[in-house]
């Protein structure tokens, strides 16, 4: 590592000196008595109004903003912002309305510290609420912080020596060197192209989820593909804002992803099965699908698994492998008609042609069954020992809705018919006899 840029003693104390003297100069020029002063007694008084304003309307804010219902969550947060920075909005305005005033009836000399105020507390206003599109903390007090040294530095017309100072602490690695300016314009680089690429990527996936054209799996890629481009450009132009070249990583990188393709087998197959779950279209969101002893509908389709929601609010997450791999029934592929099966029997006293009609019209008197297009059917499917042998077959095309409620909702229908038009439901009967009794005539 070579440290030839980095400035010595002499030079750091001589920058000091130089920075302690204009603090001396600009002490003395406000304890002078004068304008200058005078105009910084102003705004000592201003800030001090501007506690007294925030004191005695802060509780009439919040209680009036608890009468308000329905309002949408960000105006809410909204006014949490301002209630936090009210001493500052009462200080701007009321600087802002000074220096206007001053203006006017006496030399703009004399006004200036005020207007300069003002325009402080303006842009520390602004950029106190634009960086509340920064949803990371950390980097969000990083850019806030940030961005308000700079804009003071720069009204105050110090931004030109301070950046020099702050350019020659440097670090040289090889090529590249690294200044403590470098990597306060790169944090900030870095913050600001975050925030647009999200603003950015949340717009493109809100526009293509409109769109009624694509798919829901094609939305999802479409939706994966654009966060991953934008994201991507705003790594790479944050990095090369540091001063790295990113070049000289090519080859240092290719030996790390072949490394990380041994290490990382199920994950880039599940990467790559989710792609091609998007491409082919087999599973979308929405679907319902059984694999193995789940049953449940698809929630959201991820890049490395699937969200399965059960009837029972489990939710597991199935690699996009399994999928892909494995067998699954998908009961709304193709269309969203699913067919259920059951099994019952009736005596052989029954007439059987009765027997098909009322279960019939016992299952099309369920609510959720099907009878158009495809209506129940009933047929014999054999001569059991005890009984005579049917299934019913009905259709449903809200399988999300549950299976299990429904079949049993059928079976209580067949109850009720059949005991209602004197239909039996046999079942097998045991004779048990005690050795040494003698047998007993029937009845």
């Amino acid at each position: 590592m070579e440290e030839q840029d980095l400035p010595d003693t002499e030079t750091l104390a001589q920058m000091a000196v130089a920075v302690w003297n204009d603090a001396l100069l600009l002490l003395q020029s406000v304890v002078t008595p004068g304008w200058r002063q005078n105009q910084v007694l102003i705004i000592l008084a201003l800030i001090g109004i501007a506690w007294l304003m925030r004191f005695l309307t802060d509780g009439r804010i919040e209680a009036w903003a608890r009468t308000r219902e329905g309002w949408a969550k960000w105006r809410y947060r909204v006014l949490v912002q301002v209630r936090r920075r009210l001493i500052l909005i009462y200080f701007a305005v009321f600087a802002w309305v000074t220096y206007l005033v001053m203006q006017e009836v006496t030399w703009p000399s004399r006004s200036y510290l005020i207007g300069l105020a003002a325009t402080l507390a303006t842009a520390w206003l602004f950029i106190a609420f634009a960086a509340r599109l920064v949803r990371n903390p950390f980097l969000r007090r990083v850019v806030k912080w940030a961005v308000w040294i700079y804009a003071t530095l720069y009204y105050l017309n110090l931004i030109e020596p301070v950046s020099e100072f702050l350019d020659s602490l440097a670090l040289t690695i090889g090529e590249v060197r690294i200044s403590v300016l470098t990597v306060i314009i790169g944090l900030a680089v870095i913050g600001v192209v975050v925030t647009a690429a999200r603003l950015i990527s949340q717009t493109t996936a809100a526009n293509i989820r409109r769109n009624e054209d694509l798919s829901p799996s094609m939305q999802v890629l479409a939706v994966k593909a654009v966060q991953v481009i934008v994201y991507g450009l705003a790594i790479v132009v944050g990095v090369q804002t540091l001063g790295f070249d990113l070049t000289g990583l090519a080859v240092l990188s290719g030996a790390i992803g072949v490394g990380l393709g041994f290490g990382l087998q199920k994950v880039v197959s599940n990467l790559v099965s989710g792609v091609i779950i998007l491409l082919d279209k087999s599973i979308k969101p929405g679907d319902v699908i059984s694999l193995g002893d789940t049953f449940g509908w698809i929630q959201t389709l991820g890049a490395r698994y699937a969200s399965v929601v059960t009837r029972d609010g489990k939710e597991y997450l199935i690699p996009n492998e399994d999928l892909i791999t494995g067998q699954v029934v998908n009961w709304s592929h193709s269309n969203e008609f699913v067919r259920l099966d059951i099994y019952f029997g009736t005596a052989y006293g029954d007439d059987p042609h009765a027997v098909r009609r009322i279960a019939i019209e016992a299952a099309q008197g369920v609510d959720r069954v099907l009878t158009q297009p495809k209506a129940p059917v009933c047929h014999i499917v054999g001569f059991g020992d005890s009984s005579v042998d049917y299934i019913l077959r009905f259709w449903i095309r809200d399988p999300t809705q549950g299976l299990t409620n429904i079949r049993g909702n059928v079976y209580l229908a067949l109850w009720d018919a059949f005991k209602e038009n004197g239909i039996s439901i046999p079942f097998p009967q045991r004779e048990v006899r005690m050795l040494g009794e003698p047998a007993t005539a029937l009845d």
